[in-house]
């Protein structure tokens, strides 16, 4: 079962780099890292030599110090200019997204921020080739993608609740010991440690989507070290595992609606075409082109969720969409494997693998069945597209998971940190605007300073607007706070 939305920066997503460390190593001085070349891997070729690549070993367990190490991999590229601020480190979300092989390709949307900063990003731990976890292979995903992650009959819930199961299981098993010690605030100590060998006084950060529920932990654990900090496509920290769902099926529809819209439909009426469409899909599914596929219901609803994504996509949604009202499910089909991470060759990535593990370990709040029926109405009224899906999804994502979470909503309060600048986008179909306030109010009076850009599409920086990445770009570079409430339309 894959979840049916994860936080994550898509814009970057698309990138395919990779990088190791290899041989050639130097240490600069300043880092105490050896840092060397970047090595290719068999998802694409080693990023130019302007990137190096190193690995920092880490506690596996932050309360015993002194006890198993872990790795994890770091990327930087160094800062052009010669008036240096210091390092810049960035996490792109998921969580579960690798920061070693989306840096290099979202280094040209933050070129100016190179002119003063090193760009730098990590692999968490439970992600990447050094501590990433993996629970299925390959098959098995692809099994898995028959099941019904919104199910209509007592048949169709037990194989829902049994694979969600089965892949808590295959995590405990390929896991082990590192399953316990993924959580938010293990990877905001890790960044701290990262800041020390980076030789930076504060840590300055970049978190995008999920990176923002990370920073916000950071800012909790450490707000002495706060330095110039930038939260883009916000998680709301004060919604539960349900307030979660409904803030997504909120979003997702505004998207969808603002979409519908720019087609030149009635949202509403468009709406109900396309809940009407996935009914058909669910009763009989749609061929797809390759031997042995279908596009089933919920591959289709992943397959429309993607483009809404950026609004650059909408005129792919609508030929998706027009191809599955003739009969034909490939479009969807594509984009749904996009969004699954499978290649022409049937291998899947494993970003929902270690979006599982880390999220499932710090939320503790886990529906039942019984406890999620109820709501069903609700998620459907907020969203007959997507409304479903994420109602069952909090139900089924931690289901008889083997490990406990731990706590119930983040805490993100930091009394005493520097300012932090929160930027929230009206039309964010992952992270709604809402969390954005949230957050910045919950970071505490005189901390969360907040920017709103009027536009579309998941985040802000770099979407298009001058006056978001303007008003960025001079707190990162030269430290001047906007007045708190600025808005950009």
């Amino acid at each position: 079962m894959t979840r049916f939305v994860r936080w994550t920066a898509l814009a970057a997503a698309s990138a395919l780099l990779a990088a190791g460390c290899s041989a050639g190593s130097s240490d600069d001085g300043r880092s105490g890292l050896s840092w060397g070349r970047c090595k290719p891997t068999a998802e694409g070729p080693a990023p130019s030599s302007d990137w190096q690549c190193a690995t920092l070993k880490v506690p596996l367990d932050w309360s015993e110090l002194d006890g198993e190490t872990i790795g994890l991999g770091l990327i930087r590229a160094k800062a052009r200019g010669d008036d240096r601020v210091g390092s810049l480190l960035f996490n792109f979300g998921g969580p579960g997204a690798s920061g070693v092989s989306m840096m290099p390709s979202y280094a040209p949307a933050v070129s100016s921020l190179r002119e003063r900063y090193d760009l730098v990003s990590w692999d968490p731990r439970g992600v990447g080739a050094g501590a990433g976890v993996r629970c299925r292979g390959d098959k098995e995903i692809q099994a898995a993608e028959s099941v019904d992650v919104s199910p209509d009959t007592p048949a169709e819930e037990k194989a829902y609740f049994e694979d969600a199961a089965d892949f808590g299981e295959g995590c405990r098993k390929n896991t082990g010991k590192l399953m316990a010690h993924v959580s938010t605030a293990d990877s905001a100590r890790d960044m701290d440690r990262i800041r020390q060998v980076l030789g930076d006084a504060r840590l300055n950060y970049f978190g995008i989507s999920y990176g923002t529920e990370l920073g916000g932990t950071y800012a909790h654990l450490f707000p002495k070290k706060v330095g110039r900090m930038t939260l883009d496509a916000v998680v709301d920290p004060g919604a539960d595992t349900v307030g979660h769902a409904e803030n997504q099926a909120r979003g997702f529809q505004r998207a969808l609606n603002g979409y519908l819209a720019s087609t030149g439909q009635d949202p509403e009426e468009g709406t109900r075409k396309i809940a009407d469409l996935l009914r058909r899909i669910d009763a009989r599914p749609l061929p797809a082109g390759p031997p042995g596929r279908k596009l089933t219901q919920t591959l289709a609803v992943t397959g429309i969720l993607l483009p809404l994504y950026s609004k650059d996509s909408w005129p792919t949604l609508t030929s998706a969409l027009d191809a599955a009202e003739r009969g034909d499910g490939s479009e969807l089909l594509a984009l749904a494997d996009r969004y699954n991470e499978r290649d022409p060759s049937g291998r899947y990535g494993t970003t929902t693998h270690s979006q599982r593990v880390i999220s499932c370990l710090d939320d503790r709040q886990r529906p039942t069945m019984a406890e999620t029926k109820p709501l069903l109405p609700r998620f459907e009224k907020i969203s007959p597209v997507f409304g479903a899906f994420l109602g069952w999804d909090t139900a089924g994502w931690c289901h008889d998971w083997p490990v406990p979470g731990q706590h119930d909503t983040p805490e993100v309060s930091a009394p005493g940190a520097a300012p932090v600048l929160v930027v929230g986008n009206t039309g964010d179909p992952a992270t709604p605007y809402e969390g954005a306030r949230r957050m910045a109010d919950e970071l505490g009076k005189g901390v969360g300073v907040m920017l709103t850009w009027r536009g579309e599409g998941h985040g802000a920086y770099g979407s298009g607007s001058d006056c978001v990445d303007s008003t960025v770009n001079a707190y990162l570079l030269d430290g001047t706070v906007p007045k708190d409430g600025k808005v950009c339309s």
